[in-house]
């Protein structure tokens, strides 16, 4: 996760180093510093020239679709850095006389994650609730140690906290994905 935002990161501001020497060439092609400068040409070829004699309607079609490109970037970015499929607090229905309690996901999870790695051969788990509060599901990644019996710790997990998380939110039909993996260290 952490390399993931770094690598957004940079590509952002990469991104932003190129807009920005776009804009200083557009700036320094119109005059904008000052009539001696925008007289250099960059290369002197056809498109150049071209260029040169339509510059008006050519350099504000091509901000037109600099603009365009980098309010697509910007709503992608956006969409990476703000959204998540992570559930917010789930009701958990009771009786109508005593009302609705609330579990914080974190809560759920944190519970889950804590029993599954106190079980034998279990080296890290991580857990997180995903989908709409009233219906979500869970994913759970599981690393077990090397010389762990995957089947055993599986059926182990299947049968306890995983049953234990579906008995809590009163769902028998929760949505359960588990992801168990072998550790790459080795003892």
């Amino acid at each position: 996760m952490h390399a993931d935002r770094t690598n957004r990161l940079a590509l952002t501001l990469f991104g932003l180093l190129v807009l920005l020497a776009g804009a200083a060439g557009m700036t320094a092609s119109t005059g904008g510093f000052g009539a001696g400068f925008s007289r250099h040409t960059l290369f002197a070829n056809r498109v150049s020239a071209y260029i040169g004699h339509h510059g008006t309607w050519v350099w504000a079609a091509a901000a037109g679709v600099c603009l365009l490109i980098a309010l697509a970037a910007l709503r992608w970015i956006v969409v990476l850095l703000i959204s998540t499929d992570r559930a917010g607090d789930i009701p958990i229905p009771v009786s109508t006389q005593e009302g609705t309690t609330i579990l914080q996901p974190v809560a759920l999870t944190g519970a889950l994650t804590r029993e599954i790695g106190a079980y034998h051969g279990v080296d890290s788990a991580r857990g997180r609730i995903i989908g709409d509060p009233a219906d979500p599901g869970i994913v759970i990644t599981v690393t077990a140690s090397q010389s762990a019996d995957l089947h055993a710790v599986h059926q182990r997990i299947e049968a306890e906290a995983l049953a234990h998380a579906r008995h809590a939110l009163g769902k028998a039909d929760l949505a359960i994905r588990l992801d168990l993996g072998v550790s790459r260290r080795t003892a």
